[in-house]
């Protein structure tokens, strides 16, 4: 569940309806845009809020063969097949089952709409351009990583989404996803 904190200047936190964060499309992460913060452990991560269309609760994951070791499954939102990412494990995080409180942010990387696996969405925060630090400037090579803001309870990480998934691994999910829905069973109403 989404929590919210009293509003400041700097790392103000909004209170948002639990399913209802409707993306609007862009890329990175801009002055004064804001964030959805999740966890994963106690590691606070974060992602534009233009790319997350909505949080649900964890569901159960289709298995899909040859996918990537970071693809779960599948899950059928609302007619729409999503591939899970195990954000744990893209993170390096140790894995493990999917848990209750376990929820999916329905997100866009870019090149496809995606179920992100986390911990708990825990906020959304603005990001002033004056807390903000480029993943380069914080340490070199952090592929995954966009960048970070500071907040007055600490640092969270931004998630790139456009590098979330390899090339290699986006031709293996595409593989995946064709092959199995080769394999799919014809509506009869259809």
């Amino acid at each position: 569940m989404l929590r919210s904190a009293r509003a400041t200047n700097r790392g103000r936190r909004h209170s948002r309806p639990r399913e209802r964060f409707i993306a609007s499309g862009g890329a990175s992460v801009g002055a004064g845009a804001a964030l959805l913060v999740f966890e994963l452990d106690a590691q606070r991560f974060g992602l534009p809020l233009t790319r997350a269309a909505r949080i649900i609760q964890a569901v159960s994951v289709t298995p899909l063969p040859g996918a990537p070791a970071i693809v779960l499954g599948v899950v059928d939102i609302a007619g729409a097949v999503l591939p899970v990412i195990d954000m744990r494990r893209r993170f390096g995080r140790a894995p493990r089952a999917i848990q209750l409180s376990d929820q999916l942010v329905l997100a866009d990387t870019g090149r496809r709409p995606v179920a992100l696996l986390v911990d708990a969405a825990t906020a959304v925060v603005d990001a002033p351009a004056e807390d903000l630090a480029a993943g380069d400037a914080l340490l070199p090579g952090l592929g995954l990583v966009d960048g970070a803001l500071m907040l007055a309870d600490g640092l969270v990480l931004i998630s790139d989404l456009d590098r979330l998934l390899s090339l290699d691994e986006e031709a293996a999910l595409d593989g995946a996803m064709a092959a199995a829905a080769s394999d799919a069973p014809e509506d009869p109403q259809g």
